[in-house]
C-alpha cells in the first residue's frame, strides 16, 4: 500500500522494501533529519526550503530551494536536510513506472534540475493530496490521487525527455531504456565532479560497451562524455569559488585537477577569466560588465524557472 513517512528534527528514517512489496511512498525530511532509502525503488526529491545533501550510487549532490533530483532504482540515496531544510520525495517501484507510461505515454528518468516557485507549489499541493486521500485496493500508482502528481513531475522533466527520439532503438520502449541509462550516466558525471571519471565506469553503469556508450552519449547530448565531464568539473569549481573560501589550489584539487596550471588554463577557457579574477568579480559591486551571467547568485525569490540545460 501507499505509505507516508516524515522525519523531523534530527530523526533518521530508514525505508526498506523487498521485491514483491508495494513500494510507493511519500516521504518528507526536515530540520537536520535524514532518510535512507534501501531496496529497489526509483525516487524523486524536491527541495522546498533551505538545502540538503544527497549521497547515492551516482555521487553526492547539493539540493537548494527549487531543486529536484530523480534517482534510479538501485541508487540507495541518503538525504540529509540542513537546520532549515525541507525536502519532499516520492518512491516508486517498477510497476508504478510502467503504469505511468501506459496511461500517459510518458515516464520519469534519472536527472536533476530546478522548478519555478509556481511548479514547486503545485508539486507540494499534489503531494499533500496524495498523502491524505485514501488509496485504492491495490495501492500505489493505480490510486487516482497519485496520478496528478506523477503527471506533473513528468511535465517538469519534459525538456530532458524530449531527447528520447534521438536514442537508438526500433521501438519507443527501447529508446526509453537507452535514454534512462544515459541519463543516469550523465547524473553520475555531475555527482563526481571532484575527480576524473573513466569511460569504463560509465560503460559499466549503463551495461554498454565503452565504444557504444561514447557514441550514443555524443549523439544524444551533442558532446563527448569527456567534454561533458570537463565542463561539469569547471562549473563545479566556479560554484566552489562562489560559495566557499577555499584557496584556488584547493578548488582545483576538489574539481579533479592534478595541478594548478592545468586548472588555470581550463578555467580561463571555460569562464573567460582566471579563477582569482572570477572570485574578485563576485565580491565586487554589481556592474554591467565583467561577471559572466551564469556566475551571478540566484535572486532571493527563487531559482530560474527552467530546467538546467542538458540534465
Amino acid at each position: 500500500m501507499q505509505n507516508t513517512f516524515w522525519a523531523d528534527r534530527g530523526q533518521l528514517l530508514q525505508l526498506d522494501a523487498t521485491d514483491g512489496e508495494s513500494q510507493t511512498s511519500c516521504v518528507a525530511v526536515s530540520r537536520l533529519a535524514s532518510a535512507q532509502l534501501n531496496g529497489t525503488r526509483f525516487s524523486i526529491w524536491l527541495q522546498l526550503r533551505g538545502s540538503s545533501w544527497i549521497e547515492a550510487k551516482e555521487g553526492r549532490f547539493r539540493m537548494r530551494r527549487g531543486d529536484w533530483i530523480a534517482l534510479d532504482r538501485d541508487s540507495r540515496p541518503h538525504l540529509q536536510a540542513d537546520r532549515d531544510g525541507l525536502a519532499i520525495g516520492l518512491t516508486l517501484d517498477v510497476s508504478a513506472l510502467r503504469a505511468l507510461s501506459r496511461f500517459a505515454d510518458c515516464g520519469l528518468y534519472a536527472g536533476r534540475g530546478s522548478m519555478s516557485r509556481h511548479d514547486a507549489r503545485i508539486a507540494l499541493r499534489l503531494w499533500r493530496e496524495a498523502t491524505t486521500r485514501q488509496t485504492g485496493v491495490n495501492g500505489g500508482i493505480e490510486d487516482q490521487a497519485l496520478r496528478p502528481l506523477l503527471l506533473h513531475l513528468a511535465a517538469v522533466q519534459r525538456e530532458i525527455s524530449a531527447r528520447i527520439p534521438r536514442c537508438p532503438g526500433r521501438s519507443r520502449t527501447r529508446k526509453r531504456q537507452v535514454f534512462g541509462r544515459l541519463q543516469r550516466a550523465r547524473l553520475y558525471l555531475e555527482g563526481n565532479c571532484d575527480r576524473v571519471v573513466r569511460i569504463s565506469e560509465l560503460a559499466e553503469l549503463t551495461s554498454f560497451s565503452s565504444w557504444y556508450f561514447s557514441k550514443t552519449f555524443h549523439s544524444l547530448y551533442e558532446e563527448s562524455p569527456q567534454a561533458a565531464a570537463a565542463r561539469m568539473r569547471l562549473d563545479h569549481a566556479a560554484e566552489l569559488l562562489r560559495s566557499t573560501s577555499m584557496m584556488i589550489g584547493e578548488v582545483a584539487a576538489a574539481s579533479g585537477f592534478d595541478n594548478c596550471c592545468s586548472f588555470a588554463r581550463a578555467f580561463r577557457a571555460r569562464h573567460g577569466m582566471s579563477a582569482s579574477n572570477f572570485r574578485a568579480a563576485l565580491s565586487a559591486p554589481k556592474r554591467s560588465t565583467g561577471l559572466p551571467p551564469h556566475a551571478a547568485k540566484p535572486a532571493a525569490g527563487g531559482r530560474k524557472a527552467v530546467l538546467r540545460s542538458g540534465t
